[in-house]
């Protein structure tokens, strides 16, 4: 019952502060962890102290799983690299250098142990710079680095953790040992991951049922996660593999209804278990200085250590984040001299063709790479990342869930282990408030601009006519397409090539009203158009209103008919913006 309590307790604060945060500007998870803060020491409020196992095998699996979905596998091969150096090489470095300023510090401290409190502050959570980057306007590109790197750094840090544990116990006794313990977590996971990917996707496929369909989706990252920690892999990165590959195979494998229904699930648990997360971090604050020995190290040194190393960390994530950016244009030179290669290769091939089942077939692979390259470098020059991008970047190091739940992971005969934790929550608030704090303020001073709004409306207008004629093809021989051998009506035809035209023209008209501001507001017919149909809409639902009151007809019937009118009532209104 008590633990009910606490449950709608906590849903209210993080759907209050939530809604709160989008008036005021300031991702939800700062005011969260301050509003935790407060809370904790209200008369009543007993100590709270979560298990670390809880965050680290329950509550980290589904968050990595949702936001790995949604992160478009085109996007994140394109910057992989990048991703790798900050997701990969970057929590390694930082890591080993907040590990030895640790162990300069504190003088009973191993190093190893003092490496495994570093891979704990290494890994940035990118949920609150993504949040505010997605209100102001990023590019989509800075987005999608940040995503890829909250991704992946989670596994990284953990890994590393616990190589680091296991070498201050004495349990990996050579530098070759760590890296193979390190390479294997790794391989295994990606193993694994794939595995379970694929497996659950060809299973969701088979069924038609989308209250099973969720089941198994609920269950896949704890199916890719168990196994692989069970054999001595990186369950977290097992998720995000299994993550990726399922949204990657959605569009194929899974039905509209499922995309929607998973879209939609996925977005609910990843919004209340990453802001519980957070307000979690401000709840234990009280519990954590409580259990400090101030013999061994007092509360106030042991936050002045962790302000310490906070500085080191943004240190050393600028001094990396700048050569990285330059690099990039290295990399788009790179890009341009492969991909001239390539359209001199298919040049020659014009030149001299063979004719060989084999040779046409090297043909055709060697068009699409092309085509890909050549898209490839498109984006890259129209999303670079120049200075200002990588300012945004390198300030956008906010630390979160793995810290808060990593920390308490370290055993309890580790030297300093209550103040090496408390000196992980104040990198984690710090970071948090003040970094996550200035960060829309600074993405204004420096002007950073994100998308065309214009220009992709009429892309996407583009884009749907060339879907659309792709479409009316199939009504060429439309008996065929419906698998009839009788003549079908033409104006059964005619209807069908008009309302498959109608998306191309509504796009095209919102295209057109974003060159023309001033028309902004003028009633085009296909908005016109959305509004009437929005009337008769409403219209019908009073009335299946009043016939439900009246009890004209059984529930089943009156359900299903609701269901039709709320299927194209969502089809009408426009998608609200996300925040």
């Amino acid at each position: 019952m008590e633990l009910g309590v606490y449950a709608v307790v906590g849903i209210a604060v993080i759907v209050a502060v939530a809604a709160f945060s989008r008036k005021l500007g300031v991702a939800a998870p700062i005011i969260l962890v301050i509003v935790g803060v407060g809370l904790s020491y209200l008369p009543g409020v007993p100590e709270i102290e979560v298990e670390p196992e809880l965050v680290l095998d329950v509550v980290l699996p589904p968050i990595l799983y949702a936001a790995a979905i949604s992160v478009p596998i085109m996007d994140f091969r394109r910057n992989l690299a990048t991703i790798t150096s900050l997701s990969v090489v970057l929590v390694i470095v930082t890591a080993f250098g907040a590990g030895f300023l640790l162990y300069s510090l504190l003088p009973d401290l191993n190093l190893a142990a003092a490496i495994a409190l570093g891979a704990i502050i290494s890994p940035p959570d990118a949920v609150a710079a993504t949040s505010i980057g997605r209100r102001l306007g990023l590019p989509p590109r800075l987005l999608t680095v940040l995503e890829g790197e909250g991704l992946v750094n989670d596994a990284t840090a953990l890994v590393l953790l616990r190589s680091a544990s296991a070498a201050a116990a004495g349990g990996l006794l050579t530098p070759w040992a760590t890296i193979g313990d390190f390479l294997y977590a790794v391989v295994l996971a990606i193993v694994i991951g794939f595995v379970a990917g694929y497996v659950t996707v060809w299973l969701r496929s088979k069924l038609n049922d989308s209250v099973l369909d969720t089941a198994i989706s609920i269950a896949v990252p704890f199916v890719a996660f168990m196994p692989t920690e069970a054999l001595g892999g990186s369950g977290v990165l097992a998720v995000v593999i299994a993550g990726l590959y399922t949204g990657h195979a959605s569009s194929v494998s899974f039905s509209a209804q499922a995309r929607i229904s998973d879209r939609i699930n996925w977005r609910t648990i990843q919004f209340l278990l990453e802001n519980a997360v957070f307000l979690l971090i401000g709840l234990e604050i009280r519990t954590l200085i409580g259990a400090v020995d101030a013999e061994i190290l007092s509360v106030e040194a042991s936050i002045g250590i962790g302000l310490v190393a906070t500085v080191a960390l943004i240190l050393l994530r600028f001094l990396w984040v700048g050569p990285l950016v330059l690099g990039l244009r290295a990399r788009e030179r790179v890009a341009e001299r492969q991909t001239l290669q390539r359209w001199l290769s298919m040049g020659y091939s014009e030149r001299f063709p063979r004719e060989s089942r084999w040779w046409h077939k090297r043909r055709r692979r060697t068009e699409r790479a092309y085509e890909r390259q050549r898209t490839d470098l498109e984006q890259l020059r129209q999303e670079q990342i120049d200075w200002r991008g990588g300012v945004i970047l390198s300030w956008s190091g906010m630390r979160g869930v793995v810290t808060l739940a990593a920390a308490q992971s370290l055993p309890q005969a580790t030297p300093y282990r209550e103040q090496l934790v408390l000196i992980a929550f104040t990198v984690a608030v710090v970071t948090l408030v003040v970094q996550g704090g200035t960060l829309p303020w600074l993405i204004r001073l420096l002007k950073v601009e994100g998308i065309d709004e214009s220009e992709d409306r009429r892309q996407l207008a583009t884009l749907l006519d060339e879907i659309s004629y792709a479409g009316i093809v199939v009504l060429d021989d439309p008996a065929s397409a419906v698998g009839i051998e009788e003549e079908i009506d033409p104006d059964l035809l005619e209807r069908v090539r008009q309302s498959t035209y109608l998306r191309a023209e509504a796009a095209w008209e919102r295209s057109r009203e974003s060159v023309s501001p001033s028309e902004t507001h003028a009633e085009t017919p296909h908005r016109l158009y959305r509004q009437l149909r929005l009337a008769v809409v409403q219209a019908e639902r009073e009335r299946l209103l009043d016939a439900r009151a009246r009890g004209a007809y059984p529930s089943r019937i009156l359900a299903e008919a609701q269901t039709m009118l709320d299927i194209e009532e969502t089809r009408l209104r426009p998608p609200k913006a996300e925040h």
